[in-house]
């Protein structure tokens, strides 16, 4: 870069270089204050866009209480009352009743409800003499 820069004012004389530093030193004539104060601000203040989309998220409903207590043939035992297939209960119907357990559908919700193990639920007597 040093070069380039001899290069170009090589051509200028000790003269002509003091010459063009007298005129920066001249104090020059600027711009009035009531040409500046109707003058456009020349800073812009540029503003964020708030571009945040707000999705409220739905709450889940509480499932419904299905309680499954018994199985009979093909009858089941939900919720305090006999059903078979094609019954409705809370919403839910009734699409298939096994031996161990029983489908619900609502629309597209799929529920399985299960016998849950056997309980010794058995009070043995004794008989005294």
């Amino acid at each position: 870069m040093p070069f380039i820069c001899t290069v170009i004012y090589a051509d200028l004389s000790v003269k002509q270089i003091e010459k063009m530093i007298e005129r920066i030193h001249l104090k020059r004539e600027g711009v009035g204050l009531d040409v500046l104060e109707n003058t456009k601000e020349p800073f812009i203040i540029v503003k964020e866009e708030n571009n945040e989309t707000i999705v409220k998220v739905p709450k889940d409903e509480p499932d419904a209480k299905l309680m499954l207590h018994a199985i009979m043939g093909k009858k089941a035992y939900i919720n305090d009352g006999w059903k078979k297939e094609g019954d409705a209960v809370l919403g839910y119907t009734i699409k298939y009743v096994g031996k161990r357990g029983v489908v619900l559908r609502n629309g597209n919700t799929i529920k399985k409800l299960f016998l849950g193990k056997p309980k010794n639920n058995l009070i043995m007597l004794e008989e005294r003499e």
